[in-house]
């Protein structure tokens, strides 16, 4: 079973940048393919970025895509999410995910693809 923990949510202005991290445990981190998802107050959760479980392929939220930007390191059992020129719509707690189970090859961004959750980070972009 893998574990997930993310942090590095805090506070920030709106154009800034925070990176947030997934730090897993339990097995094997590089099998699995991750993903970011996010919650605003009142919203469902959505997708934000997802990462192969080599890290060679991406995919992104049109939301989001030029300004975050995903990666793993499978030495350090972590992935990573950068987000630049932050807004104030970006505000929600961010979870990190993996895919454990069923087929691992490809690109997932479904919520109902992930098993596994982190307990979320809360980022506020004030504006």
């Amino acid at each position: 079973q893998v574990q997930l923990v993310e942090s590095g949510g805090r506070l920030v202005a709106s154009g800034g940048s925070l990176r947030l991290s997934c730090a897993a445990s339990g097995r094997t981190f590089s099998n699995y393919p991750v993903a970011w998802f996010r919650q605003a107050p009142g919203k469902e959760r959505e997708f934000v970025a997802t990462i192969s479980w080599s890290g060679g392929s991406t995919a992104y939220a049109d939301s989001v895509k030029g300004r975050f930007t995903i990666s793993r390191d499978n030495t350090k059992n972590t992935m990573y999410l950068q987000m630049n020129s932050l807004k104030p719509e970006d505000t929600a707690v961010y979870y990190c995910a993996a895919k454990t189970f069923g087929r691992k090859v490809g690109l997932w961004v479904a919520l109902t693809d992930y098993d596994t959750w982190g307990q979320g980070t809360q980022v506020t972009v004030s504006s």
